[in-house]
């Protein structure tokens, strides 16, 4: 087997990996993330997701790199993280009573061959009525300020849904094992 690169600096991807009970190595890529103009929301995804992938393919040869990106949609509207207390609290309650969709790039580039495989993994959260004293409660408790959305699917923000749906949970949380676990095995990787 190829060794694993996850092409990522992110905690909660390094945790979702780690289920799977493969060694890795993580690397962080520096690419220019901006939205294109007249790019979709999913395109935006699946593009980021393979440039981190290939960013890093010249100096890690002969590995399965993964790359992963994230954003959240509110009806049309991209909506990212937070970084603040103010920004949080204004992202929680324009979301009172909709649903937000996160859409997960996922790239799994064998860096030996040149073959990537690309897909993107929606994930929607249907949120509670929530007023401004609930939503304030939870962001002094949890602090959400890195997470698009404005709350930690995997802690207390589960107490702002009243529903999700979508075909793997961990792709709300940034790396979708299911589809991983798919690419993986294309690539001949034993899983257990």
């Amino acid at each position: 087997m190829l060794p694993l690169l996850l092409a990522s600096s992110s905690i909660y991807r390094r945790e979702l990996l780690a289920r799977l009970h493969l060694p890795f190595v993580c690397s962080s890529p520096d690419i220019d993330e901006s939205h294109r103009p007249g790019e979709t929301a999913i395109d935006l995804v699946k593009r980021l997701a393979e440039q981190k992938a290939r960013a890093l393919a010249d100096s890690h040869p002969a590995h399965l790199i993964i790359g992963s990106d994230q954003v959240a949609v509110l009806g049309e509207q991209i909506i990212g993280k937070p970084h603040t207390f103010d920004k949080a609290r204004e992202q929680l309650l324009t979301a009172s009573g909709a649903s937000v969709t996160f859409l997960t790039g996922l790239a799994l580039l064998n860096s030996q061959t040149g073959h990537c495989q690309i897909d993107c993994v929606p994930f929607t959260v249907h949120m509670r009525q929530l007023d401004q004293a609930h939503i304030e409660r939870y962001l002094r408790i949890e602090q959400p300020y890195d997470c698009a959305g404005s709350f930690k699917a995997e802690g207390l923000g589960v107490s702002l849904f009243q529903s999700t749906e979508g075909p793997d949970a961990t792709s709300l949380i940034g790396l979708p094992l299911i589809r991983l676990i798919d690419m993986l095995l294309a690539e001949g990787v034993q899983i257990p």
